[in-house]
Parts: structure tokens; C-alpha cells; sequence
């Protein structure tokens, strides 16, 4: 059955639609205009999704671990259960294949349901108990006792380049949620009936499950972002996007009478370091992965590998050669919507016309199609202070560069902004021979990578999607996995209050059967009401 869309604001389980300003989605392919306008929210109507999101924090942070991962699951299966039309309308606004699609919509709905796990496991809570010595010396210690709640509501920036996973019910979404944190989604305008079919789905589960009203809200707008990260009932902030709008979120979040945190993934080139003993082993093959990771999603993924760099070699020469070669093989693809392959082509540009860097290799396409592109460029730009080279071209392109010694591969690493990842295309003789390399890796990437490529991000307990500055706004979390639920949480402690007023997760009896630090030392057993006993 084909859903209705309304356009309207999502707020407090209500749809409102009370300003004059319409948004239109546009078909990706031909800029066709979707016959149903979207309602800008007005600042009232942002104010009232903060309230209502507000309002149910106290209730929803309240509900057992258990009843929110009953919801979570929910969610995720009203997601699993969305049908071939809500691929057609994802497919117009954004035109990816329907493959992928199917495959982000599964990945979306397993974040609901990973997370319904660690709400079922416990170990969020994070529960540390220092029960009582009052015969200390010189002074008694009191019973101390300390879990994690959530911060309080969210504001979640829907991404442009996946719109189900890293937008309306995306992993911002899902850890918020796990947390006990209701959030308030900002739609983004690139995909408007997307946005309006997954908030439907929350929708669907809040009824199903009895959740409370506000604790899912979204509004639609281009200029309401400002004044949500400026409520005052918003506590974090959760985005992916540009360099640029998330630093603004940044610089506004900390200007707020209370500030808050943002916890913003920006910007990376992902720079993979091809090493000899590699290209000894097989440079061929190296070449041709790389490309196929270039072209990965039109390059509209914050993984995409940016930036190529290896010491000048007849090796390294002939791989730079055979990955032009790959390049060109790439088939042309639309790109998401026009703003973003405006943007594509004006990255191009930049980079042809800097002195420094040239093109080498491109695929042959439409003119409306992104080509994959390689480029080439002098050693000397890695250490230019304008940084040109770590310069986000958003889209299927890279840059390749000649370095003269090992030396400079690592003054370079030593040198570059934090990444989302780093990769090492190298042998086992020369991970031996390059630990300095690696070490200085480790403090500036999120993830590194041996012998694979940076696309493809894995969701699960280990996985780490953050990095230092400029790839994220803090390099403590991470915007993929199990530990995003850390974002959103805080720690709260209990001084000699007595057993029957504590959090289950606390209590001497330890309802939950949790793994909690008791005096020191990791254990799930229940406890007497002294140490020693």
C-alpha cells in the first residue's frame, strides 16, 4: 500500500504545519518536483518539538533497559517491513541503486537491534560500587555508587549521503534512543519523503510499544538548525556532515547560556599509505581495489580514500600507472542531488587549477554524471600550510603523491590532520619496518586498516567511525557502533542512600545481573551490605 505523504512537522506524536515557507523534493535523476510540499518548521514549532522532547525525557528515562530495547526492535522491524514503494521513493530522491538501498535499510534496522542488545546486556549502565568502610582510618569512607543515564533530548542532523543509516533513524537516532535521550531530527531537505516514510516507521513503533509522546520529533527546514542546537532543552547535538556547518553547530552550541556538546563527523581524506613490500606482492591488484573503492558510492562516503601516497619507486610508478587505468574504467554516476555534484565539480576545479596538482586519469561520462577522477601531485603540498591536499573532495576522486624517502612519509603523518581512518597497503616486513609510521597513525585516525580499504564500515561492538580534529569534534566517541551509546550518557553517583531507593543497576541484590566494579574488582554477584563478607 502506498504510504501518504503530508510534509507536515513531527512534534509530541502530532503533525504540525503552521509556517508559509514550502520545501519541494526533487528527483535526483530529473529534478522532477514531488507533488506534496514540505512545511518548513516556524521558531515556535522548533520550540515545540524541544518541549515535547523535554517533557518525555523524564518518563522514557525511566522505562526499564528492557521496555526501550522492546522499542528499539520495534523500530526495526516496522523498518524491515517498509516495501518496494519506499525503495522507489528512495531511489528518486537520491538515485542510488536499489541494491544498495536494500542493503542500508537492513543496516539501519540491525543498529536498532544491536543497540536493543546492549540495553539488554548492561554494561552501558557502566555500574561501579565503593560500598562503606567506617572503620577506615583517619578518615571513614561512605558508600559511594555511580551508573550512567542519558544527558536529556538530542538533536539529530540527518545526513546527505546515507539517508536511512546516518539520517532519520540512523546510528545518532538509535544511540540517543538506547540512552533514554528522546530526540528532535532534522530532516535534511535533500530527502524529504525518505525522512517523512522512516519517521512513520518510529511513528508506528512509539504507538506499538506505548512510548511516550515527544520522545521521537523531527521538523523540516533549511534555517531551523540554528535555533534547535540554541533551545535550551536540547543537551547534545549529533551530526554528520561538512567541515563548515559542523563547526557553525559547534561555535553555536558553545555560545549557549549552558553549553553542550556536539558531537559532529566532518570531514576526512583517509589517506592510505602504499608501502614496497605491497607492491612487491602484488601492485596490480592493489591498483585496481583502490579504484573500486575511489568510485565506492559515487565518493559520497566519508571513508572515501582522498589521498594516496607512497615513496617513489619503478614499483610505486607503475602502480600510479595501473590505478590511472582502474580510474578510467569507472562507470559515470549520478550523485545524490545537484548541490553535492555542484560541489564535486567545483572540488575539481579547485584542485586543477592549484599549481601543484594535475590531473591524470579520468573515467568518460555524461556531463551530468560524476566521473571518477586521479589526480597527481608535488610532495611539497603535504607540508604547504594552506594544506591543499587534505581538502575534502567530496566524490570519486583522488590525489596520488611521490614521496622521496620513508622519512617523509612519516613527517608527514606526523604532521597531517585527524582522519577518520588510515590505511597501510603493506606486507608483514614492512608493518615491522614502519612502527614509527603506525604510531603516529594511531594518534591521528579513528581506524586503521591493514591490506583492506576504508569503504565499508562495519556496525558492531569494536568498530570506531570518529578521529581527532577536523574528522570529528571529538575524537572520545565514535558515530558508528555500540560505543556511540557513550555520547549521550552521563555518569550520576549515590552517596549512603539506601538499597531499596537505588537504580536496579545498583542495588545490593543486582536485579539485573550485571557485570558491575565492586571494591575494585569486576564481578556479578550480589552483595552482603559490608565489604569482606
Amino acid at each position: 500500500m502506498t504510504a501518504t505523504i503530508f510534509g507536515h512537522n513531527y512534534i509530541g506524536g502530532q503533525r504540525s504545519a503552521c509556517g508559509d515557507i514550502s520545501l519541494h523534493s526533487l528527483s535526483a535523476s530529473t529534478s522532477e518536483v514531488y507533488p506534496v510540499a514540505f512545511s518548513q518548521a516556524t521558531d515556535a514549532e522548533v520550540d515545540a518539538a524541544v518541549e515535547a522532547a523535554a517533557a518525555a525525557f523524564p518518563l522514557y528515562r525511566a522505562l526499564p533497559s528492557s521496555v526501550r530495547a522492546d522499542f528499539l526492535e520495534a523500530i526495526a522491524a516496522e523498518i524491515d517491513a517498509l516495501g518496494d514503494d519506499f525503495i522507489a521513493d528512495v531511489m528518486r530522491e537520491t538515485a542510488l541503486p536499489n541494491a544498495r538501498i536494500a542493503g542500508e535499510r537492513a543496516r539501519t534496522s540491525n543498529q536498532m537491534r544491536l543497540f536493543a542488545k546492549v540495553l539488554r546486556r548492561g554494561d552501558f549502565y557502566g555500574a561501579r560500587i565503593d560500598r562503606a568502610l567506617p572503620e577506615r582510618q583517619p578518615l571513614p569512607r561512605p558508600d559511594l555508587r555511580q551508573y550512567r543515564i542519558g544527558v536529556g533530548p538530542v538533536a539529530v542532523f540527518g545526513a546527505s549521503n546515507f539517508p536511512l543509516a546516518f539520517s532519520v533513524a540512523g546510528g545518532d537516532t538509535a544511540s540517543a534512543l538506547a540512552a533514554g535521550c528522546p530526540v528532535v531530527v532534522k530532516a535534511h531537505s535533500g530527502h524529504l519523503v525518505t525522512s517523512e516514510r522512516m519517521a512513520d516507521a518510529i511513528e508506528r513503533a512509539i504507538r506499538r510499544t506505548g512510548m511516550p509522546a515527544g520522545t521521537f520529533n523531527m521538523i523540516y527546514g533549511e534555517r531551523v538548525g540554528a535555533r534547535l542546537v540554541q533551545a535550551p532543552g536540547i543537551q547534545a547535538v549529533g551530526f554528520t556532515g561538512s567541515l563548515s556547518g559542523g563547526r557553525a553547530l559547534c561555535d553555536l552550541a558553545a555560545a549557549r547560556e549552558q553549553p553542550i556538546p556536539v558531537f559532529a563527523e566532518m570531514s576526512s581524506v583517509n589517506p592510505v599509505f602504499v608501502l614496497e613490500g605491497a607492491l612487491q606482492e602484488r601492485g596490480a591488484a592493489l591498483a585496481n581495489e583502490l579504484a573500486a573503492s575511489v568510485a565506492t558510492g559515487c565518493g559520497q562516503l566519508c571513508t572515501s580514500p582522498g589521498l594516496v601516497l607512497g615513496v617513489r619507486s619503478p614499483r610505486f610508478g607503475a602502480f600510479i600507472d595501473s590505478l590511472g587505468k582502474a580510474i578510467e574504467r569507472q562507470p559515470p554516476q549520478t550523485m545524490l542531488n545537484t548541490g553535492i555534484f555542484a560541489n564535486f565539480r567545483a572540488g575539481l576545479e579547485r584542485a586543477s587549477n592549484h599549481a601543484g596538482i594535475a590531473l591524470s586519469a579520468a573515467a568518460q561520462g555524461e556531463t551530468e554524471q560524476a566521473a571518477a577522477q586521479l589526480f597527481v601531485a608535488d610532495a611539497a603540498l603535504l607540508f604547504d600550510p594552506g594544506r591543499p591536499l587534505e581538502e575534502e573532495i567530496f566524490g570519486p576522486a583522488t590525489v596520488v603523491v611521490e614521496l622521496d624517502s620513508a622519512e617523509h612519509l612519516l613527517r608527514f603523518a606526523s604532521a597531517m590532520r585527524g582522519q577518520l581512518t588510515a590505511t597501510l597497503l603493506a606486507s608483514h616486513g614492512d608493518l615491522r619496518s614502519h612502527r614509527k609510521l603506525i604510531e603516529r597513525l594511531e594518534e591521528k585516525a579513528g581506524r586503521l586498516l591493514v591490506n583492506g580499504y576504508p569503504t565499508g564500515v562495519e556496525v558492531s561492538d569494536a568498530i570506531v567511525h570518529g578521529g581527532p580534529w577536523p574528522a570529528t569534534s571529538d575524537a572520545r566517541g565514535t558515530s558508528v557502533g555500540t560505543l556511540a551509546i557513550d555520547r549521550f550518557l552521563r555518569p550520576v553517583c549515590y552517596q549512603n542512600y539506601p538499597d531499596e531507593l537505588l537504580p536496579d543497576a545498583l542495588k545490593n541484590a543486582n536485579p539485573l545481573n550485571l557485570m558491575r566494579l565492586v571494591d575494585g574488582e569486576m564481578t556479578q554477584r550480589s552483595l552482603d551490605c559490608a565489604p569482606g563478607r
